[in-house]
């Protein structure tokens, strides 16, 4: 006895009671759904709003904040203060993003990150 493929409802054929095929690609969205949720939900503990960077940066991003909680000195970032406004230090995320934060005597407490070209539009003499 030859067994004979049949055609699924999604135009697929096969074997079987299912189509192994979409069932498999609907895990695989599943999956990625809900790895983005959960990268989503990381933004939540963030000081700052860092969902408009892209993902390398937010990365390094978090490591320097981190760095900056556990009271490391901003210059072992390459930090710098601004000459305009001491109170404010310049931290380079990558070649093209700058992380602003303001001095609050103890600690650094970050504000923003800004890409390159926006840090330099903002900084007067930039």
């Amino acid at each position: 006895m030859s067994r004979r493929k049949k055609t699924f409802p999604c135009g697929h054929k096969g074997y079987g009671q299912i189509c192994h095929r979409c069932l498999q690609e609907t895990l695989i969205q599943e999956h990625k759904k809900q790895q983005k949720q959960e990268w989503e939900d990381t933004f939540a503990r963030d000081p700052i709003d860092l969902r408009h960077l892209p993902t390398h940066v937010v990365v390094r991003a978090r490591s320097v904040i981190a760095g900056l909680q556990t009271q490391n000195n901003y210059r072992e970032f390459g930090g710098k203060r601004l000459r305009h406004n001491r109170l404010i230090v310049s931290i380079p995320i990558t070649r093209n993003y700058r992380m602003l934060c303001r001095d609050s005597g103890s600690t650094l407490i970050p504000q923003e990150i800004l890409s390159h070209e926006d840090y330099n539009i903002c900084k007067p003499g930039g």
